[in-house]
Formats: structure tokens, sequence, C-alpha cells
């Protein structure tokens, strides 16, 4: 009797457990798959229009997420060698500045004892030069003495060899043989100074030193970037790598210019797939035309696609972003009117693939899918509260 009982309470229990899973289950299909009913009068005033959906084949680009970036190669990061006090700053953030254009002078001992050690080897090898060229004319009139010249050859190639250390030194620093041996009129000449210069031509993004403040090597004063080069960065998904065809010319758009498409050339693929993302990166040269793109402006990247996609091609109007998931509306009737996950693919000029959540034959919404998303919101609200 007992475990007759005990039978009976468990299948009872089994009972209920199978009934709130049921129910949890049912609770989530609902919360997942929800439904909008309009009258006929709504859906002609919120100007709702359907298509249906087929099978289409069709090439074009690839349009993935990207953002303008800077180029390394057109980009500098500019600071001293030696250690020294901003004496004055003569460019700015935004300034345009030229290769070669003195962006500040510092003052420092350094600076001075690396221009007098300098200008010390440079007249030691005049003189020891002027010797030897005396010592070899006596040798070759047969009037000389071989160990005189021997000896004005040795003090020669020695004062050359000091000469040329000290000659890299300066260069090292940014300081060339005329900046130390010009005339007064050239600041550079005075003893304690240094001419800092831009080593590329471009745009003054940062500036980190004032008038007075000290610095060392480890001081970045200014960012120089040439802002006509600029680089497109990109992400592709593992199922467009394929489709992309290699070195081609690329479009690159962006919601701060509407309308207007820059054009430029492809030039990288990474070799690894990010194993955060699954994405692949990719890069290209752009036509930076009017100096209207800025770095880490955000768009899209076009894509000429090597082949063709064949599948379900809707509007990308059509689809509708719900907490980053993709969704489209669905008419099951001619009143009621669903909410589905889709999974997307390939986006060819207005038209976006859709791998997976709508059949070939069903009905889509096209127009006022923006009124159908701000209902079931009011909906879900309804429902919270």
């Amino acid at each position: 009797m007992f475990f007759a009982i005990s039978a009976v309470l468990i299948a009872g229990c089994d009972k209920n457990t199978q009934t709130e899973d049921n129910k949890e289950t049912k609770q989530e299909q609902e919360k997942e798959k929800k439904e909008i009913l309009l009258t006929k009068e709504s859906i002609e005033e919120t100007g709702i229009k359907t298509e249906t959906a087929k099978t289409e084949t069709a090439a074009g680009y690839l349009k993935i997420p990207a953002r303008v970036i800077t180029n390394q190669d057109f980009e500098a990061k500019v600071g001293s060698l030696v250690q020294g006090r901003v004496y004055k700053v003569y460019a700015g953030v935004g300034d345009f500045v030229r290769k070669g254009q003195v962006l500040m002078y510092l003052e420092g001992m350094e600076i001075g004892e690396i221009k007098s050690k300098f200008l010390k080897t440079k007249a030691q090898l005049d003189f020891a030069e002027s010797n030897y060229k005396r010592q070899k004319t006596l040798i070759e009139q047969n009037i000389g003495s071989q160990k005189y010249f021997y000896e004005a050859e040795a003090e020669y190639n020695k004062a050359l060899a000091e000469f040329k250390a000290e000659d890299k030194r300066i260069h090292s620093i940014g300081l060339s043989d005329e900046d130390i041996t010009d005339s007064d009129n050239n600041p550079s000449h005075t003893s304690g100074l240094l001419a800092v210069k831009s080593p590329v031509s471009g745009m003054v993004t940062e500036r980190n030193v004032v008038i007075g403040q000290y610095v060392d090597v480890s001081t970045n004063a200014f960012v120089i970037i040439d802002v006509k080069n600029l680089l497109i960065e990109g992400q592709l998904r593992e199922d467009e790598f394929s489709k992309v065809q290699g070195k081609s010319e690329i479009k690159f758009t962006t919601q701060s210019y509407p309308g207007t498409e820059f054009t430029g050339k492809l030039f990288y693929t990474s070799g690894v797939i990010d194993p955060q993302t699954r994405t692949i990166g990719t890069r290209a040269r752009i036509n930076n035309r009017g100096l209207m793109l800025k770095p880490e402006m955000f768009g899209l990247l076009h894509i000429p696609m090597s082949g063709s996609v064949s599948g379900i091609l809707i509007n990308s109007e059509a689809v509708e972003k719900i907490d980053g998931i993709s969704y489209i509306f669905v008419a099951v009737n001619d009143s009621t009117f669903e909410k589905r996950k889709v999974e997307t693919g390939a986006e060819i000029e207005n038209k976006i693939e859709i791998k997976k959540g709508l059949n070939e034959g069903e009905k889509f919404v096209t127009s006022g899918t923006f009124y159908l998303k701000s209902e079931l919101m009011k909906e879900s609200f309804a429902e919270g509260d």
C-alpha cells in the first residue's frame, strides 16, 4: 500500500514537473515569437507593405563595418634625443607642417657640449688635413720626410674618424652641419639651442609641451599625421572571406557624409582569425579628397565580390536590429505580423542575404517595420506592467 501511494505521489510530481516545464517552454516560445494584430485601416495608415520571398542570384559588393585609421607610414611621434628645456614652440594642434619645419627649440648644457665637441673635431680635422696635404706635396716633390708624412697621415685619419663620429651624433639629434656652422642669423647656430624638426609633412594632432618645460628622451612632444594618407580597417566574417577578390578597388561610405563615396584599394587581408570576434581583419588605402575623412570615423567598407550569391535576398531596410539580433516581420495573414529572428549573410548593394529564418514563398514586411517594432515594444512594456 505504501509503495502504491509513493508511486502515485511520484507520478504526480513528475506530471507537475512536466506541466511546469511545458509551461516555461511555452512562455519562452511566446516571448520569442511575438505576433501583432492590426486592422486594415492601421495597415493602410502606417504604409505597411509586403513582398514574397524568392531565391535570387546576384553579384555586387560585400558591405562590412569599418573605421578610418591612420597610416603608420605617414605618422610620427616627435621628441628629442637630448635633455633640455623648451625655449620656443612654433606649432600647435591643427597646424599643417612641412617635413623639416622647426616645431620647437630646446635649450640645454648637453646641447651646447655636443655642438662644441663637433666644432672642435672639425677644427682638428681641418688642421690635420692641411698638414697631411702639405706633407704629401713635399713627398711628391722628393723633398719631404717619409716619417713626417706617415705621422701626418695617421693624425689625419684619426681626426677624420673623430669628426665622423661627432657628425653622426649631431645628425642623430636632428642637427645638420649647416645648423652649427651657418651664419648667426640661424637660431640653431647659437650654442645650447636645438631645433626640433618635423620628420614628415602633415597635421599636428598632439602637442604635449609648453615653454619652460623640461623634456628628455621619453617625452613625446608632438604627434604629426599625414591626413591625406589614411587607411580603412574592416572586419570580414569567416563565411565572407572566400567572396573577396584580393587587391580590388573598394568604396567607403559614412553617415558623416550621406550619399558620398570614397574610393580606394584593398591591400591587406589578415592571415589569422580573431579568436574573440571570429572575424578576419582587412585594410584598404583610401583617397581622402578634401581631407573630409577623419581618423576613427565609422562607416561601411564596400568590397567587390569574387562571385555571385544565390539565395533569398531582401531589401536591407526590412531587417531590424533588436538587442543586437537581426529580425524581420513576416505576414502570417492579411492582419497578423510575426517578429522572426533571422541569420543574415552577404550584403549586396541595398539587399541582404537571409540564410535562416525566412522560407521561399513567405511574405515579409518591406515598409513599416519601424511601426511594427514600436508596437511590439509597447506590448512588451504593457506585459511588464
